[in-house]
């Protein structure tokens, strides 16, 4: 018995409802994102279960077992058994299901053979999902009678709403720039009205780490692309030193904020003294760390009591508590010990092999570029914006699997 979906060769009007179901919940989760919260947890676990009847009933879950699907499962596996041997109790549970949440989503795309046209169909369901949350705050923030940040509904906090921003900016650049040649005027003037919108709205979020790391992200793309199309750089390096210079030019407001924290010599924001928290705790807990969701639990008096044991003196003015270690690695330190983190770097770095060993050949088609930038720009922003901020979670995490999902299933395709 064979499964349409991932086969992708039957026509449209063939495509069992149980596929066409599959694929709707898909899209909706993509969709749904960055602007509801519960209905984001109500189609995963619809989404998994569909899956999980349709492969039965097909006899087909997508291929042999291999390193991907371990590493998925270790990974996976790690929250729990953190949350088994975590240092202090509270959220370490629930917040194991979030690497569960996002980690079966992983591991059913990387074993879906969708057609072309789902894979297309969840690119632009990302993006509109994104530019209506946008269009959502910038509402709220226009009509306020006072200060309010611009946010991503269900994504929250500007730290966390601009990272989620910057990778569907990483996604929206590569699709342009692989289709620009071909594209009519109008289509052109279109992109250049999505993307204007999407960084202009990074740079309105006043996130100091996520603007430079999208920075980085957005030229190695584009550097990436033009050396594999045996392109000079030159252009890209134009397009860099013009983007830089307009940025010095117009002094937005991320980067009037930058300079006054350099004049204070305050620049990181007291992220110093909150990752002296995070340290702490993983000195407490070196195997599994305080549990994940945890770091806010860890108080001035734990700390002191900590200290004392270790017959240290202590100094409650160079500790900042907080509830995240505003770090991607301290917080993975603190919450998961070197157990957690070390699992986390080897998924990190086989994301990057796969990135390189994968990359797509000149002439490769548009969707395989869109899904490997898609992949490599959720990457760079996890890992270049994750040394100031706590990334890859909730929704951001969702997002990332979702683009690394595709691109490994399309690339084992190829």
């Amino acid at each position: 018995m064979s499964f349409v979906v991932e086969s992708g060769h039957a026509p449209a009007a063939h495509v069992p409802i149980s596929a066409r179901i599959e694929r709707d919940l898909l899209l909706a989760l993509a969709f749904v994102l960055p602007l509801f919260e519960a209905p984001k947890n109500i189609l995963w676990v619809a989404l998994l279960a569909v899956w999980l009847v349709n492969r039965w009933r097909a006899h087909a879950f997508g291929g042999r077992w291999d390193r991907w699907d371990t590493l998925i499962g270790a990974w996976i596996a790690s929250g729990f058994v953190v949350a088994a041997f975590a240092g202090i109790h509270g959220d370490e549970w629930r917040a194991a299901a979030d690497i569960a949440r996002y980690g079966s989503v992983l591991w059913i795309l990387k074993r879906s053979r969708y057609p072309g046209s789902t894979w297309s169909a969840l690119i632009a369901a990302i993006v509109s999902g994104t530019v209506i949350a946008l269009a959502w705050s910038y509402y709220g923030v226009l009509s306020a009678s006072e200060y309010k940040a611009l946010n991503l509904n269900s994504v929250g906090h500007v730290n966390q709403s601009s990272n989620y921003l910057a990778i569907v900016c990483g996604v929206a650049l590569m699709a342009v720039r692989i289709r620009w040649h071909e594209s009519s005027t109008r289509w052109r003037a279109a992109y250049c009205g999505l993307l204007a919108l999407l960084v202009v709205s990074l740079f309105w979020m006043e996130s100091r780490a996520t603007v430079g790391a999208a920075f980085i992200m957005a030229f190695s793309l584009l550097a990436v692309y033009a050396v594999r199309r045996r392109r000079s750089l030159g252009s890209v390096a134009l397009a860099a030193i013009c983007a830089i210079g307009a940025v010095l030019l117009l002094s937005p407001q991320v980067v009037q904020k930058n300079a006054k924290f350099i004049e204070k010599n305050y620049w990181l924001n007291g992220r110093d003294d909150i990752w002296r928290v995070g340290v702490a705790a993983w000195r407490e807990f070196p195997a599994f760390g305080v549990g994940m969701d945890n770091f806010g639990r860890v108080d001035i008096q734990r700390l002191e009591s900590w200290s004392a044991k270790r017959s240290e003196a202590f100094n409650k003015q160079g500790y900042l508590t907080g509830p995240h270690g505003h770090s991607l690695f301290v917080n993975s330190l603190a919450e998961r010990g070197l157990f957690g983190l070390g699992v986390l770097l080897v998924v990190l770095a086989a994301w990057a092999v796969t990135l390189v060993r994968g990359l797509p050949d000149a002439n490769a088609p548009p969707l395989l570029w869109t899904y490997w930038g898609g992949a490599a720009a959720a990457w760079m922003i996890t890992i270049v914006a994750g040394l100031l901020n706590t990334t890859l979670h909730h929704e951001q995490a969702l997002l990332s699997v979702l683009l690394l999902g595709g691109w490994l299933s399309l690339s084992r395709r190829i």
